[in-house]
């Protein structure tokens, strides 16, 4: 630390139009604060980008490298066990998962022993965990709080719940706005 700020004191020698402006110190200290700071930002953006996924579906345990891929896993339909690992990721009880999904419990039984759901059994479920991933998101991995929040009526939701109301696709899109309004500050 203390040679990065003496190499850039070296640097600026002779650069006295500069130090005019604040004291030289100050300068160098900014200067050096700059440097650690686009370091440090550079860095994050490049765990965000490698180690984050912008697909939906993490919850799952799903391995996409693309919505390309992501699409083909709809197509063929999720394993039954998709379904156990976002039950045990989420906290949600399968049978509140089958609720929301449109799954009668005869037919869960079903898939489990075909151990297959349909593709639009999968892309309800895809859409159930990209929900729970941006309420998990708006809490900082923090589950409970998220499955708190999403069990919990919300006047923006006409007084309903998070996950009942994702139980259609534009109702999904409403809460993925909801989160994204709390997300920035924006609590109307």
């Amino acid at each position: 630390m203390a040679a990065e700020f003496m190499n850039i004191r070296s640097r600026n020698r002779g650069r006295s139009s500069k130090c005019r402006a604040m004291p030289c110190g100050t300068l160098m200290l900014t200067m050096w604060h700059n440097t650690r700071m686009m370091g440090a930002m550079a860095q994050t953006a490049e765990k965000r980008t490698v180690g984050y996924s912008h697909l939906p579906g993490r919850t799952l345990g799903l391995k996409a490298e693309n919505s390309g891929d992501l699409i083909h896993q709809v197509g063929r339909g999720f394993s039954f066990f998709t379904l156990l690992a976002f039950e045990s990721r989420s906290g949600i009880s399968l049978a509140e998962i089958s609720s929301i999904i449109a799954i009668p419990s005869r037919t869960l039984a079903r898939r489990k022993a075909s151990g297959r759901l349909t593709p639009d059994e999968s892309e309800k479920l895809l859409r159930l965990s990209a929900v729970f991933e941006d309420a998990l998101d708006l809490f900082e991995g923090d589950a409970p709080s998220a499955r708190q929040w999403l069990t919990t009526p919300k006047k923006a939701l006409e007084n309903q719940t998070p996950l009942s109301y994702s139980r259609t696709e534009l109702g999904a899109r409403e809460v993925e706005n909801l989160i994204g309004r709390l997300e920035h500050g924006v609590f109307a």
